[in-house]
């Protein structure tokens, strides 16, 4: 199956991917200081509409020919600011700010979980979404090779951070090296996986 990265697409093709991340990211453990699951839904959905569009404007989106499937990836000594500091500006403006401040907060605690490899050159995962429907069909895994192919090429590892448990499983599954764990006061843990280039 080809993947390539999104560099122009319609505005509706877009917004079809962007709601496809944000309700698959509703049920993630990240979001816990937004609420219970149908409370958080709405918010959730509008912070990852901004994500995805960082990841967008960063060149750092890939789909699957079906558009079935996108992974955003990133290396972190090329990516660029002015998407970043959008996103920011728009987060402020979209959730509210005691929330906000209660998420960064539990963020702070558990971002530094990856420095073993992140203060070297490296690619970031920002993350793997499958359409609901089309779970279980080697969609993930193939998103997965196409970005450990281009780790490969760059001769750095691949990072993955997740909140779920089970998505760390699924990474380890697919060859990635559990490296790391860490639990903010909120009880949200951070898994910290590695790909190595051979």
């Amino acid at each position: 199956m080809q993947i390539n990265c999104l560099d122009k697409i319609s505005k509706t093709k877009l917004n079809e991917i962007k709601k496809m991340v944000g309700e698959a990211f509703v049920t993630n453990e990240l979001f816990h200081e937004f609420g219970a699951i149908e409370e958080r839904k709405e918010l959730v959905i509008k912070y990852m509409d901004i994500y995805t569009d960082y990841v967008y404007e960063s060149k750092a989106l890939y789909v699957t020919e079906d558009n079935r499937a996108v992974i955003g990836f990133i290396h972190n000594k090329k990516a660029p600011v002015v998407p970043q500091l959008k996103m920011l500006v728009r987060l402020l403006k979209a959730v509210p700010y005691k929330t906000l401040k209660r998420y960064m907060s539990h963020i702070k605690q558990i971002t530094d979980s990856n420095k073993q490899y992140a203060s070297k050159p490296h690619i970031d995962i920002l993350f793997v979404c499958v359409d609901k429907q089309y779970q279980g069909k080697g969609y993930a895994r193939q998103l997965v090779e196409f970005a450990k192919s281009y780790a490969d090429k760059e001769k750095v590892p691949l990072l993955f951070d997740t909140d779920m448990k089970q998505y760390a499983q699924i990474y380890q599954h697919y060859g990635c090296e559990l490296y790391n764990h860490k639990t903010a006061s909120n009880g949200v843990t951070r898994y910290n996986l590695v790909w190595k280039a051979e």
